[in-house]
Order: C-alpha cells, then sequence, then structure tokens
C-alpha cells in the first residue's frame, strides 16, 4: 500500500458531530461519507453500483465544493443506513491496512493511533512516547519518517507536516539522522527511569519512507 507510506498518527478524516456544526464539524452523513472516500482514494474499489452509489451520495452531500458542511443529510433513512454500513465496511478495510504498531479507530473522526501495548510483537515509537508522558527532546526526531522532496530530490526526516531535519543528499542519510535520534530517546527514556520503555527499540518498526 504505497498510499500509507506517508502515514501520520492523529485524524484522516474531518470531524463530524450529530448534528453537524456548520463550517466546523460534518453531520455524521458527512463523516460517513469522508470514511467511504478515505479507504476509495488509500486503493479500496467498489463494484460498478458501489461506485455508481457513491456519486449519488456524492450529490446529496456535496453538490459543489464550496457548498458549507456540517448542515447536509441524506433525506431517506436507508440511504443513510445504507452509507454507514458502507462506511464500517470501509473502516474495516483501513483497519486491515495500518502500518505496523498502529491501528485505525473511528471517533469523531478516523484516526491512526500507536498500540499502546508494550508485548506486542511491534511497538510504535509514538507508543513509547505517549506512555512516558514526560519531555525528551530526542522524542520529535526519533518518531519521524523521510520523504523525498519532489522538487529537488533531496531527503527530510519529519512529519506529515514539518521537516525537523534535512536537506540530506540520500534516504540513508535521512534514515540514520531519525535512528540516531532514537539512540538518543532510549538513553533519554532510561534516564528517566523508563527500562519497559527502552527495552521495546528493539521491536520498535523501521524508519518509514
Amino acid at each position: 500500500m504505497t498510499a500509507l507510506t506517508r502515514w501520520h498518527v492523529g485524524p484522516w478524516t474531518t470531524r463530524g458531530s450529530d448534528p453537524g456544526v456548520p463550517g466546523r464539524t460534518r453531520t455524521l452523513d458527512e463523516l460517513h461519507f469522508d470514511v467511504v472516500g478515505l479507504a476509495r482514494i488509500l486503493g479500496r474499489r467498489l463494484d460498478g453500483r458501489g461506485e455508481l452509489q457513491v456519486r449519488l451520495w456524492q450529490n446529496e452531500l456535496r453538490p459543489t465544493h464550496t457548498r458549507q458542511c456540517g448542515i447536509h443529510t441524506l433525506a431517506d433513512p436507508d440511504d443513510a443506513r445504507l452509507l454507514r454500513e458502507t462506511a464500517e465496511q470501509a473502516l474495516s478495510w483501513l483497519k486491515e491496512r495500518a502500518p505496523a504498531g498502529y491501528e485505525f479507530v473511528l471517533t469523531d473522526a478516523v484516526e491512526l493511533q500507536p498500540v499502546l501495548d508494550l508485548e506486542a510483537e511491534v511497538v510504535a515509537v509514538d507508543a513509547v512516547i505517549q506512555l512516558a508522558g514526560t519531555h525528551l527532546t530526542a522524542a520529535r526526531l526519533a518518531a519521524s519518517h523521510v520523504r523525498q522532496s519532489p522538487t529537488t530530490g533531496q531527503w527530510y526526516a519529519g512529519d506529515a507536516v514539518c521537516n525537523w531535519s534535512g536537506p540530506h543528499d540520500t534516504a540513508d542519510d535521512a534514515v540514520a539522522v531519525v535512528q540516531e535520534a532514537r539512540l538518543q530517546l532510549v538513553e533519554q527514556l532510561r534516564a528517566a527511569g523508563r527500562d519497559d520503555l527502552a527495552g521495546t527499540a528493539d521491536r520498535w518498526p523501521p524508519v518509514p519512507r
């Protein structure tokens, strides 16, 4: 799933509520439509009938890209039920493709969260940082992934919105910076008396790229 290599912790859809708040949160129907749309963006394909149904929902919930969110619902309750069921199927599809050490959950948005289980086969660096509950200077870079600039071809280490290190000439150079930060994070965890967290380092996933 190349679409998931640029993962990020936190919400992957806009937030929804019942009722929606115009301009701020989507209605539940709008949220469910976002869940279906997210899965389609990430590669889930429906049959012809399913694709047609998505277009019909879109016409009713989003007739134009400028229309304000938070006020639109489906007129037919059975149609709303079908949309909710389709969103549940889409969420199940997403859950099966979560990166190792993470899980997709539906709160008031679809969110990618680290699995907070220290006994798990894979323990995400984000989980360790969250469980530490204290400021660790190496944390931000240690939890980074690396990506290439489409304009310069150089590599950076960062999160979904910010670069914390770079530019680097190669992906390996950027990865090495993150790995060094991970070593520092282990030392800082031990200094904070959290040997239990530091001891999971051999089960941290490879640096995402």
